[in-house]
């Protein structure tokens, strides 16, 4: 799909490349999430949420569903042979989602997130015809918030509920999580 040539990397490292995912990349991409965003792995990284959730973060069933699903568009990126980032772009009614976004610990701090990122917004104007990404972020995660409004994106101030006793999304450590809806306006 595209080069991701504006990161820096370590000379000699292989330029990383993103593609739209299949379903053969769903364990990766599955193991990729978790060590991203949970347990003590995660905490080499700065996307940790290992202080606010145990437990699993995703699972294969449901990145299945987002590689097969016609309305979405799973993107991962490799460098070599090793998976260093992904994330969903899913068309809804009135505008983009963005979500299941990560990128290694290891491969943090260069510049990556961002170019994903707006590799992903490139993708929901010109492939979905949209003129508004949204996200949800835990609210608890301002630097997360930090980052994307740094990026163009805003702050709403609409939470939506975490989904506490649905364990496929991770067994909380605190009983005040929610999610703030943030937009981007994409400009043509």
């Amino acid at each position: 799909m595209s080069q991701v040539s504006d990161i820096e990397r370590p000379a000699g490292a292989p330029e990383p490349d993103i593609r739209m995912a299949t379903v053969d990349d769903v364990p990766r991409i599955v193991a990729l999430i978790e060590s991203a965003y949970r347990g003590d792995s995660s905490r080499t990284g700065w996307t940790s949420e290992a202080d606010l959730l145990d437990g699993q973060r995703t699972d294969e069933a449901d990145v299945t569903a987002t590689v097969i699903d016609q309305a979405s568009r799973m993107m991962v990126v490799e460098s070599g042979a090793d998976l260093v980032a992904c994330c969903l772009v899913q068309h809804r009614e009135t505008h983009a989602y963005f979500g299941m976004f990560a990128v290694s610990p290891k491969s943090q701090g260069g510049g990556l997130g961002k170019r994903v990122l707006t590799v992903a917004e490139q993708l929901a104007r010109d492939e979905f015809g949209m003129t508004a990404m949204h996200m949800t972020v835990l609210r608890q995660r301002t630097d997360l918030i930090d980052f994307y409004v740094r990026r163009g994106y805003r702050r709403t101030g609409e939470m939506k509920p975490f989904p506490y006793g649905d364990e496929r999304f991770g067994k909380p450590r605190r009983d005040d999580l929610e999610f703030e809806v943030l937009i981007k306006d994409l400009a043509a």
